[in-house]
C-alpha cells in the first residue's frame, strides 16, 4: 500500500522582504501555484494542504484544488516557527479522521523552480534510508566558504578558512548551501520540533532549479530567468 506522504506548503500572508510574495505573479501564475501544481504531480504526495492566513491566498489554492488549513494568527508571524503551523495542520487533519502521515514534505512557495521530480527524489530517500530526514541543497560555487572573509575593527579581512583562500575553484571540497525547496521528515523530528536537524540526507539540486525568492531583486530576477530572458 503506498504511504500516507503530506505535501504541506506554508504560505503566510505577512512578508517584509517581498511584500504579498505568495500572491505575486511569476510567469502568469501566482507564486504559490507553481508549488501546489509540483506538489499536486508528484506521485509520491498522497495529499497537498496549504496552510494559510490570507482570504486569498486560500481562494487561489482551493481554485488549484488542494486541502486549505485556516493558520491562526498566534502561529501566522513573522517569527513564528514553521513547525507550529506544521503541528497545527496535523492536529486539524487529525480532528477531521484523515489518517496519520508517515512523512510531511515541507514545500515553500519561495522556490516555485523545484519539481514534482525533486519532491518524489527526495521523499524516496526518506524511505530508502530508514526514515532520515532530507534536505535539499545546491552546491556552492563562486559563493564557496573559502572565498568568504570576517572583518576586523580595523578593516582587515579575515578568511573563514584560510588554508583554502587561495586554493583554485576546482580543488575546492564541495560545499552546499540549502537551497529551501524540499525537506522530508517523519514524526519523530515533528515531536522534536527540529526540522533542520544535525542528521540529515542531502537531495543535490541544480542550480538552475534553486533560486529562491527572498527580497524584490530574486523576484525580477526569477521573472527574467522564466520568462527565457
Amino acid at each position: 500500500m503506498k504511504p500516507e506522504v503530506l505535501g504541506f506548503i506554508p504560505a503566510r500572508g505577512g512578508s517584509k522582504g517581498v511584500p504579498g510574495k505568495n500572491k505575486r505573479i511569476l510567469a502568469g501564475k501566482p507564486l504559490i501555484q507553481w508549488t501546489i501544481e509540483a506538489a499536486r504531480d508528484a506521485n509520491l504526495v498522497t495529499e497537498v494542504v496549504v496552510s494559510t492566513d490570507d482570504p486569498e491566498i486560500a481562494m487561489i489554492s482551493r481554485n488549484c484544488g488542494v486541502v486549505v488549513i485556516e493558520r491562526p494568527p498566534n502561529i501566522s508571524g513573522d517569527v513564528s516557527p514553521v513547525i507550529d503551523a506544521v503541528r497545527h495542520a496535523l492536529t486539524v487533519r487529525e480532528s477531521e479522521g484523515s489518517p496519520a502521515p508517515e512523512c510531511v514534505v515541507l514545500l515553500q512557495p519561495t522556490a516555485p523552480q523545484r519539481l514534482a521530480l525533486d519532491i518524489d527524489s527526495a521523499v524516496a530517500l526518506f524511505f530508502n534510508y530508514d526514515r532520515t530526514p532530507v534536505c535539499s541543497v545546491v552546491r556552492c560555487e563562486d559563493n564557496h566558504p573559502a572565498r568568504m572573509y570576517s572583518r576586523s575593527a580595523a578593516g582587515v579581512l579575515i578568511p573563514i578558512l584560510p588554508e583554502l583562500s587561495t586554493a583554485r575553484r576546482q580543488d575546492l571540497p564541495p560545499v552546499f548551501h540549502r537551497n529551501g525547496a524540499v525537506y522530508v521528515f517523519g514524526s519523530r523530528e515533528v515531536d522534536a520540533g527540529a526540522i533542520i536537524s544535525d542528521y540529515m540526507l542531502a537531495y543535490e539540486m541544480p542550480a538552475d532549479r534553486s533560486l529562491n525568492i527572498d527580497t524584490e531583486l530574486d523576484l525580477k530576477i526569477l521573472q527574467a530567468v522564466m520568462a527565457g530572458e
